[in-house]
């Protein structure tokens, strides 16, 4: 009898489907452990004491990654496509600890700077830039970029859901719904302000030709529109302070014991500035009539 999933469901637990009873699929459960990553999944409760490793859920819009490692299958083929896009493709691509037994034998390469990469370049005590693609050549900076990799987080618990595909079997008949929510006030509490502010930064840099780059869940940059519009002027060239956009969504289900894919969805570039402009006062922007009805509606006047 096949096992009756809610609407509202995990999508992905540790890369596979959270039904998924197969060998390779389990052992990760057992290790608690990431395949994009090849390291300890970092999604755990407050104590650490679970690892839920939940890598996608669902949405309104469709199935939504909510974990950035999630996007890093391929060995990181989403830093290799910008590699591709910005520099020479015939470069040598190093993560930083492939990088340092062969620094003083490679003359040009790229290496890739970041959290899973040597360590994330800080500025200041509270600014870190997620990744650093940078070009070296004998020895020498001649140029970088930056990567910005951002997911959804999530409110609410999954907690019964996640038990039950922990503790499956062929008995197992219905899975409880999911409680989750998507915390989509993120997107112009936390991520826009944050794209803006980085990506201003690098577009002051001297190293810097072609600015940020955003990777991004493609159901989660459609909230950014929300906010932006959706007929923001593109650019055909990329420029020290243009922002362009990589949107991903994932491939349809594949049987137990695979994996589903990242599909590029979009790739598109327009001006920092522009995008600025549209955040401070977009086509969006509630109008001030509406702010006053607001405060009239909470005292209770006219």
């Amino acid at each position: 009898m096949p096992i009756i999933r809610p609407k509202k469901d995990l999508i992905e637990v540790f890369g596979y489907a959270p039904d998924d009873m197969t060998t390779q699929c389990r052992s990760l459960w057992n290790l608690t452990a990431c395949p994009f990553i090849n390291k300890q999944c970092t999604k755990a409760n407050h104590d650490g004491s679970i690892v839920y490793g939940t890598c996608s859920v669902s949405s309104p819009y469709g199935d939504c990654v909510i974990c950035p490692n999630r996007l890093y299958e391929n060995n990181y083929e989403i830093l290799r496509a910008i590699v591709k896009e910005t520099f020479d493709e015939n470069l040598s691509f190093f993560m930083y600890e492939q990088f340092i037994p062969v620094r003083e034998k490679v003359k040009s390469c790229i290496v890739a700077l970041g959290q899973n990469s040597g360590k994330e370049v800080k500025i200041g005590t509270s600014l870190s830039m997620d990744w650093v693609l940078a070009r070296i050549e004998n020895g020498k900076l001649i140029e970088y970029t930056g990567v910005e990799v951002q997911s959804i987080d999530i409110t609410g618990n999954y907690r019964d859901s996640w038990h039950s595909y922990k503790n499956i079997s062929p008995k197992t008949s219905v899975i409880p719904s999911s409680e989750h929510g998507m915390n989509w006030a993120n997107v112009h509490k936390r991520l826009i302000p944050q794209i803006i502010r980085k990506g201003t930064i690098y577009s002051r840099s001297n190293f810097v030709k072609h600015g940020l780059y955003f990777v991004v869940p493609d159901i989660v940059y459609r909230k950014f529109e929300d906010i932006i519009g959706h007929d923001i002027p593109l650019l055909e060239i990329g420029g020290k302070d243009v922002l362009t956009i990589h949107t991903y969504e994932l491939s349809p289900f594949k049987k137990h014991g695979e994996q589903r894919t990242l599909l590029m969805k979009r790739n598109i570039r327009f001006s920092l500035d522009e995008f600025s402009q549209r955040f401070i006062a977009g086509p969006n922007l509630p109008k001030g009539e509406q702010l006053d009805d607001a405060v009239k509606r909470v005292l209770g006047v006219n």
